[in-house]
């Protein structure tokens, strides 16, 4: 052996279909769980930014019209439960929606398996083939998968859906009610707790500086520039609770 043989790098190795079947061909339930935690805590991001910016812009936009607290305090509250509420409601429609398309999805795939198995297993050899497997080897991961469980196998593979962790409509209302109830407690403290002279300027800084941590954490979440999404976070904000400050001015001056 010479010195060029015995320091140069191995090949890399195809993963064999041992190590295929053990992770269910790249897309095993624990990196499913981590990317379903990881979508929970995008949404609870995204529905604590929603409560913070919906109830701000009203309840900035009543304290233009008014000075009287019971007032300011009525509409928070109930822009709170009305923006939770609805929260909660839409997403159950469409985690409802979702969890039907899966379930219909996995049916045609067990009625396909159980009618067209071997084209089926041709389909999952190209799969994997596609992932960058040869075809000889692409083939016996696609046979020990088949045989250990087809069903999953394709759902993954093929669809994307792990069977084990459907989408659950009630965790999903859940969630989001709690997050926008969360989010929106702030303004609404904040509109509610200081005098009416002090009562916008708290408020607009206790929103702008949660809008920057919703940002940055929605940001890093994602995987994307905290900058940019800051901005925008701050920025829409802002301009909500102008306009509505501004209506709330003049509906106040006219009526």
């Amino acid at each position: 052996m010479t010195d060029d043989e015995a320091g140069a790098t191995p090949p890399a190795r195809s993963p064999g279909p041992a190590h295929l079947t053990a992770h269910g061909a790249g897309s095993g339930s624990r990196s499913g769980a981590i990317s379903t935690r990881l979508n929970w805590l995008r949404a609870g991001v995204l529905g604590a930014n929603d409560g913070i910016i919906s109830t701000a812009g009203l309840v900035v936009g009543v304290a233009g019209a008014t000075t009287s607290r019971p007032a300011i305090l009525a509409a928070g509250v109930a822009g709170l439960l009305a923006g939770a509420l609805s929260m909660a409601a839409g997403e159950y429609v469409s985690v409802c929606s979702q969890r039907d398309s899966e379930r219909a999805s996995l049916a045609m795939e067990r009625w396909e398996l159980d009618q067209e198995p071997q084209e089926e297993l041709e389909e999952l050899t190209g799969l994997l083939m596609a992932r960058g497997l040869t075809r000889p080897l692409a083939r016996e991961a696609a046979e020990q998968l088949t045989e250990r469980d087809a069903l999953r196998a394709h759902a993954r593979v093929e669809l994307g859906i792990d069977p084990d962790a459907l989408a659950n409509p009630w965790h999903a209302a859940l969630a989001s009610l709690v997050a926008f109830t969360v989010g929106a407690l702030l303004p609404l403290l904040a509109i509610t707790l200081p005098g009416s002279s002090a009562r916008v300027p708290v408020t607009v800084a206790a929103v702008l500086a949660a809008l920057i941590l919703c940002g940055v954490l929605g940001a890093r979440l994602g995987g994307a520039p905290a900058g940019r999404a800051v901005l925008r976070n701050v920025a829409g904000g802002a301009l909500a609770m102008a306009v509505t400050y501004a209506v709330g001015t003049w509906l106040g001056t006219t009526t």
